[in-house]
């Protein structure tokens, strides 16, 4: 394979915002530390957010699912806040269901409570691509 062959599955999505999101991740958990409350996290990321100018939303209803995203960057990027122990398998599939109702291609899924600040890359599953037997 030639570094020119282009695979769609090897592209990031949305790097440049992606990188910028990340950095300010890594700065609110450098100012918080580890045991903060997600709240705290979330008004800080706000903050942040909104010194750089990026058009976001925070805590909103996803579709009729009775849950609520903690913030969808520009339009394009979910975000899903954490501060507890261990990211779950529940707290996956919720970020999936809000890619599905909101129809959006990436989230990141940030658990301030590891020592560690290591962002999950969500990628929306493409439903209608399933091969369905009859």
């Amino acid at each position: 394979m030639h570094a020119n062959d282009t695979n769609k599955n090897n592209k990031l999505i949305y790097p440049e915002l992606s990188y910028i999101i990340t950095g300010i991740c890594f700065e609110v958990h450098n100012i918080l530390g580890r045991y903060s409350r997600e709240k705290q996290y979330a008004d800080l990321l706000q903050e942040k957010i909104k010194t750089l100018n990026i058009p976001y939303k925070r805590e909103f209803a996803a579709g009729n699912t009775g849950n609520k995203v903690d913030f969808l960057i520009d339009n394009k990027i979910i975000i899903e806040l954490k501060a507890k122990p261990i990211v779950l398998k529940e707290d996956y599939y919720q970020t999936q269901r809000y890619l599905q109702v909101l129809n959006k291609k990436l989230a990141l899924i940030i658990n301030f409570r590891n020592r560690y600040l290591k962002p999950i890359r969500i990628i929306k599953i493409d439903t209608d691509a399933k091969i369905r037997f009859l």
